[in-house]
């Protein structure tokens, strides 16, 4: 029990570290990946708490994809990390009310009911538990409406970046596979007849 405390103070310590990283690291691909260290940190507290398929799936979508799409995108578009800098100042009050906000919340939360002493131990499986059924059981009969409404809602979310990503912007140069495939050979090739004039030699 013990070294279960320490291995949870030692992962929480990680995390907080590696959250504060995230939003004070000048560098944006730094963020990412302080970002990386916190989603390991959090799946190791899964860990901790019997709950191993939330923890490999918060590794493999949000670490193994998720991060991976935020650092192409963040290579791919070139971010001025000087005009980002000159706009920290203007959006300083604002991050401060949010931060002195989650902080009230935090503390109004400590100081009430809901402290460390009326929370229970998580319950100690047998070798037999599995959690993915579980999971699996409670999301697919007690949730499965909000599970489908979530599901909707991302689709349209991804068809709707796409619509985004392909619409056509004034001045800007695209490709046409239809019309790229349909060509022929006449469309690109011009065959032009020249006079031949034959000279003899040393004339």
């Amino acid at each position: 029990m013990i070294t279960e405390k320490v291995m949870f103070f030692v992962f929480a310590s990680v995390l907080v570290f590696a959250a504060l990283r995230v939003i004070t690291a000048r560098n944006p691909v730094h963020s990412a990946l302080f970002l990386v260290l916190a989603f390991f940190s959090s799946s190791a507290l899964w860990i901790l708490l019997q709950a191993e398929f939330l923890a490999i799936t918060l590794v493999l979508v949000y670490v193994g994809a998720v991060m991976v799409l935020f650092l192409f995108v963040v290579m791919m578009l070139d971010i001025n990390l000087t005009k980002l800098r000159e706009g920290f100042i203007k959006y300083l009050p604002v991050g401060a009310t949010v931060a002195l906000l989650i902080i009230a919340e935090m503390i109004i939360v400590l100081n009430a009911n809901f402290g460390a002493n009326k929370i229970t131990s998580p319950m100690i499986h047998g070798p037999g538990y599995s959690n993915t059924a579980a999971i699996g059981g409670v999301m697919y009969t007690d949730y499965l409406y909000p599970f489908e409404i979530a599901a909707v809602i991302l689709l349209v979310a991804i068809i709707a970046a796409i619509v985004l990503t392909l619409r056509r912007k004034v001045g800007a140069k695209s490709q046409s596979p239809a019309a790229q495939v349909q060509v022929r050979k006449s469309d690109r090739l011009r065959v032009v007849k020249m006079p031949v004039e034959r000279k003899e030699i040393g004339q």
